[in-house]
């Protein structure tokens, strides 16, 4: 039996969360993003699309 292979997504910092709201800013810092042009791959679940979703204005994303 196969295992599923599950998408990934690349999410990455493009923005400042500086001057942001604190939710927002904990939302970037749940996606593991700390520094300007970082990135970092999460799979793609209903959880992360909702965080990224949140913060759009900040982040790329791209599937990976």
């Amino acid at each position: 039996m196969m295992a599923k292979k599950t998408k990934n997504l690349r999410i990455t910092l493009v923005r400042s969360p500086i001057g942001q709201k604190p939710k927002t800013r904990a939302c970037v810092e749940t996606l593991g993003l700390r520094k300007i042009r970082q990135s970092v791959e999460r799979p793609d679940t209903p959880d992360v699309r909702g965080l990224v979703a949140r913060v759009e204005h900040l982040v790329e994303v791209e599937e990976a």
